[in-house]
C-alpha cells in the first residue's frame, strides 16, 4: 500500500513538474487583449502617477468589460470607449496637477519579455490597450483584459495565483 501511495504521489509530482515547464509561458491565452500602463521614468513621482492611472483604468474596464463574453465583443467595447478611456486618463492627470502629455493606443503593441512570480512571458506584439504617460521611459504595469484573468475584482487589489487542479488535491491531502 505505501508503495502505491509513493508511487501515484511520484507521477503526480512528475506531472506537475513537466506540466509547469510547458504551462509556465503559456498561461496567457493567444486570443487575449492586454492592458499596460507605462510611467513615464522610475521616479517616485511618476511611479505613483502611473499607478493612479492604472486604478482608474482598471476600475473603469472592470465596469465595461465584466460582462463580455467572447473577444470580439470586448474589442467593440474597448474600440468603442475609446475616448472615455482617454478623458479618465486626463481626468485623473488634471487632479494630479501632471502636465505632460499622455497617448492612449489599441491594437497591436510590443511588450517586453516579464518574469513575474516565477513565470516567464514571452516579448512580442499583442492586441492591447496601451496608456502611455510622458516619454514613456519608466517601469510599467500590465494584466489581461480579456479574459479578464487580472481584472477579477477591480474594486478590491488581489494578487491572483494560477495554479493546477492536481498540485490543489495534493496540498489538500498531503
Amino acid at each position: 500500500m505505501k508503495r502505491t501511495i509513493i508511487f501515484f504521489v511520484g507521477i503526480i509530482l512528475t506531472y506537475m513538474i513537466i506540466g509547469n515547464v510547458f504551462a509556465e509561458s503559456n498561461i496567457i491565452p493567444d486570443d487575449a487583449i492586454r492592458i499596460r500602463v507605462i510611467a513615464n521614468s522610475n521616479s517616485e513621482y511618476d511611479q505613483n502617477i502611473k499607478l493612479k492611472v492604472k486604478d482608474k483604468i482598471e476600475y473603469d474596464m472592470y465596469n465595461l468589460l465584466k460582462n463580455t463574453k467572447s473577444i470580439e465583443e470586448a474589442r467593440s467595447i474597448i474600440k468603442d470607449n475609446l475616448s472615455n478611456v482617454e478623458s479618465s486618463v486626463y481626468t485623473t492627470l488634471q487632479n494630479e496637477n501632471y502636465k505632460l502629455p499622455f497617448n492612449v493606443n489599441f491594437g497591436l503593441n510590443y511588450f517586453p519579455k516579464k518574469e513575474f512570480k516565477g513565470i516567464a512571458y514571452d516579448e512580442g506584439y499583442y492586441e492591447s490597450l496601451v496608456v502611455t504617460l510622458g516619454e514613456g521611459l519608466g517601469d510599467n504595469w500590465w494584466c489581461v483584459l480579456f479574459p479578464p484573468l487580472c481584472m477579477i475584482e477591480a474594486e478590491e487589489s488581489t494578487d491572483v495565483e494560477y495554479t493546477t487542479m492536481v498540485k490543489t488535491i495534493i496540498d489538500k491531502y498531503f
